[in-house]
């Protein structure tokens, strides 16, 4: 099993109380660490521009001006968000955007892509909010483009969202040319989402990764519908890594375990956070499948790794302030689980994710 990271960024009330000044040197001090650990795949953020579980005036940092930073800050660990909203932006100018980032990192970069969903986000900068036909129309499209684009150096696409007329995208990124990556999309393509008909069948046709929900019940009903669409579109379901996000609240105990609960509804009480949606986000995320000891959360993964989840992407709502909890996965957790996954598709990308080493003048620094 693989691992990544989510970075502090402020979309989740995570930045709240620390010096606007200082936010770069948290994001980039924890970047950093992950980047000189074996214990961790990937660094990502999120897409987002509004806080939650309320908007608010807080900080919530830009991804894709994140993605260059951290390319530049960091030699090994791959860089993701999970997951661009392919409506936020033009996707032939995101393909650039993507490119240009991929030769920054020295071929890093990984795609997540979903349709949207933040409704208060989309109105308050403009996009409006098309109903979720129009938005997975939007994604089929912008997916098509993105792959053109990065395997072939151009695009042309007369859409019913999207028109482009031989959009070129020099240099091309370089996963795919120079750096052994996906030659499937050129950089690879995590498609998240779990929508049974369009998302997951769109997922069957384009994606390197899947990520959708991670509880072994539905985790294991989600892969199931994947593998239809993958029998129906002719794909080996193999080919395809499915991963989970996980909000992760680490103890060393139970005790521990509730007082990290409880910092996390306090922290979002003093936020702002209106009370019952404080108390209801930490209800919720005391129901969350990595949330207890090393040895429970060692078991949970234990059987979703069965299941064939073998990439985790973990949240630490502590991170900016605290690293114990951090520490102690990286400790009792990740040495149980670390290794390659079962699949071909797994292995192949598995070794260039670890093969990759920064050779560039300043050493990727």
């Amino acid at each position: 099993m693989r691992f990544g990271l989510f970075i502090p960024q402020g979309w989740r009330m995570d930045l709240v109380g620390i010096d606007p000044m200082q936010h770069w040197g948290v994001m980039a001090g924890l970047a950093r660490r992950a980047d000189s650990s074996e214990d961790w795949t990937s660094v990502w953020v999120y897409d987002h521009f509004h806080t939650v579980p309320v908007p608010s005036e807080e900080a919530t940092h830009e991804a894709w001006s994140l993605m260059s930073a951290l390319a530049a800050v960091t030699g090994r660990v791959r860089l993701g968000q999970m997951c661009t909203c392919m409506a936020y932006r033009n996707p032939a100018y995101l393909a650039k955007v993507a490119a240009t980032v991929d030769i920054i990192s020295e071929g890093r970069l990984e795609m997540g892509i979903g349709g949207g969903w933040y409704e208060h986000e989309w109105r308050a900068y403009g996009y409006g909010f098309p109903g979720i036909a129009d938005r997975l129309g939007m994604l089929r499209e912008g997916v098509e483009i993105f792959r053109q684009a990065w395997t072939t150096g151009s695009a042309t696409l007369a859409g019913d969202y999207y028109q482009v007329d031989g959009a070129l995208v020099q240099p091309r990124p370089l996963q795919g040319t120079s750096v052994p990556g996906s030659a499937r999309n050129g950089i690879p393509m995590w498609i998240a989402g779990g929508g049974e008909k369009k998302t997951l069948r769109l997922a069957a046709e384009y994606a390197d990764y899947t990520n959708f929900d991670g509880t072994p019940q539905t985790f294991g009903d989600k892969s199931a519908i994947l593998a239809e669409h993958c029998r129906a579109v002719g794909r080996d379901f193999d080919e395809i890594v499915r991963s989970a996000n996980y909000n992760v609240v680490i103890g060393r105990d139970e005790a521990e375990v509730r007082d990290r609960l409880d910092w996390y509804r306090d922290h979002h009480l003093s936020a702002g956070v209106p009370e019952a949606k404080a108390l209801a986000g930490t209800e919720n995320l005391m129901r969350q499948p990595l949330v207890g000891t090393p040895e429970q959360i060692i078991e949970v993964l234990a059987g979703l790794r069965a299941q064939g989840m073998t990439y985790a992407i973990c949240y630490f709502a502590e991170a900016a302030y605290d690293t114990s909890g951090l520490d102690l996965f990286e400790r009792a957790v990740i040495p149980e689980l670390r290794g390659v996954g079962t699949h071909p598709g797994a292995a192949e990308r598995a070794g260039h994710d670890h093969q990759h080493t920064r050779h560039g003048l300043f050493g990727g620094r």
